[in-house]
């Protein structure tokens, strides 16, 4: 029989001691707090975010806890479980995007934006720059100057690291929470609050870090709640707060889990590749006189069902190139998947949502070709295992596949999967089982 790393998440009280422990051990006194974020898997709509299309994240039960006290300077000092006893330092005064390196730009990134971006810093004016109020902070004439200052924190994390599931969207998002707790400035009270709480963990993200990232993972981190499935329309003509909406998953009522399974496959074809069909994209809704391809999927699923395979050939058809209608057809089809998935959701017809999941692999993988033999196995071994449906996600050519199985049987189907990686000479996998959880929190 394989090996096979099957983690667990840690508990709200293991993930807590923990983090604490380490803020004790390090720094030599308590801290003012503990708060955790989620990491999070897309259970359907990929590849259509920059096609102004909808996804659907989830918040795992696997979480990132930070215990954090606040200083009275500007220095921040962070370590990690995982940092190998090493306490990362930096300076807020002065900083720079990308002056900092390592794993420590996500944590201090995020008091870096919320001084520079959010309005929070020592030299902004008293009601907060760049629309901080809009979002939440208090706007009172006179109101006390909220200001971000220096920080100490100390990270332990059950996330897994490399199988996309968004370890550093958890890290920033827990970091923005705290901050926004011990400096009181009132944005994780809302949703709308949180909104901003969002933005300043991408720009962490994207300017202090370097990290490509559009906002999916964030919002799923902080957003989501337990039994939920986010629903992010990416039609950037709608405002953050009308941009999602909460709908029905929960899997526990309905006797299911989630088996999300990292296949550990290596991202040797990645190059360019991720580029390419997003450029594909923007010139064929070019060619097709739309500003994007999100226009065209809701012309086609506002069809009866019956009518929209012939609508969608009839569409591709005036595309010059095989890869452009291959490519045109995921996105507009995909995009219906999410929100058939949804209904099917609703009316608790597992049956169905197993089949959107599956067709969602299978356009993936002959449409899209962003699937490798890992994930394809992965799937097709997940599937004949008894799965109700089993899709790749995340954006491929590696990384995770999810099946949603039968309450206790997560285990076992990984195990399957596990035995046919061995017998194929690849890379064991890891696996979690997961149902939809709630956002980040104060733990305590």
């Amino acid at each position: 029989m394989a090996q096979i790393e099957f983690i667990d998440a840690l508990s709200l009280e293991e993930g807590a001691r923990e983090a604490a422990e380490l803020f004790e051990a390090t720094f030599g006194s308590k801290p003012a707090g503990v708060w955790d974020a989620p990491g999070r898997v897309n259970v359907i709509g990929e590849h259509t975010d920059y096609n102004e299309g909808l996804c659907l994240p989830i918040a795992l039960p696997h979480r990132t806890f930070i215990a954090l006290s606040p200083r009275e300077d500007t220095k921040v000092r962070v370590i990690s479980t995982l940092s190998g006893g090493v306490v990362a330092e930096a300076d807020l005064d002065g900083l720079e995007p990308g002056g900092v390196e390592g794993w420590a730009a996500y944590p201090v990134g995020v008091a870096w934006a919320m001084r520079e971006r959010g309005g929070f810093g020592e030299s902004a004016d008293a009601d907060g720059a760049d629309g901080a109020n809009a979002d939440g902070a208090d706007s009172a004439e006179g109101a006390e100057k909220k200001v971000v200052r220096g920080f100490d924190a100390a990270f332990s994390s059950c996330v897994p690291l490399g199988g996309g599931l968004s370890s550093s969207a958890a890290m920033t998002c827990s970091t923005a929470l705290a901050l926004d707790d011990v400096y009181g400035l009132g944005l994780g009270d809302t949703d709308e609050g949180r909104v901003t709480l969002v933005r300043m963990a991408v720009a962490s993200e994207n300017e202090m870090a370097g990290a490509a990232t559009g906002g999916l993972d964030q919002s799923a981190s902080l957003r989501c709640q337990a039994g939920k499935a986010l629903l992010l329309d990416c039609n950037p003509d709608l405002s953050a707060l009308d941009s999602v909406s909460q709908q029905d998953f929960d899997l526990d009522s309905l006797g299911l889990e989630l088996l999300v399974l990292d296949t550990q496959a290596p991202h040797s074809l990645n190059d360019g590749q991720y580029a390419a069909r997003r450029r594909v994209c923007e010139e064929s809704a070019e060619a097709l006189g739309v500003r994007s391809l999100r226009v065209l999927a809701d012309r086609v699923n506002a069809l009866p069902v019956t009518e929209r395979a012939v609508a969608v050939d009839a569409l591709i058809a005036r595309l010059e190139s095989e890869e452009a209608q291959m490519r045109v057809r995921h996105v507009i089809t995909e995009i219906g998947r999410v929100t058939e998935f949804v209904e099917a959701f609703k009316a608790r017809d597992v049956k169905r949502a197993g089949e959107l999941m599956n067709s969602s692999h299978n356009s993936l993988r002959d449409d899209y070709e962003v699937t490798v033999p890992q994930l394809d196995v992965a799937v097709d071994v997940a599937r004949a295992g008894g799965a109700y449906g089993a899709r790749m996600t995340g954006g491929g050519f590696g990384g995770s596949i999810i099946a949603l199985v039968d309450k206790g049987q997560a285990a076992i189907l990984a195990q399957k999967i596990a035995d046919e990686f061995e017998s194929r000479g690849w890379n064991a996998p890891r696996a979690l089982a997961v149902v939809a959880s709630a956002p980040a929190e104060r733990v305590r």
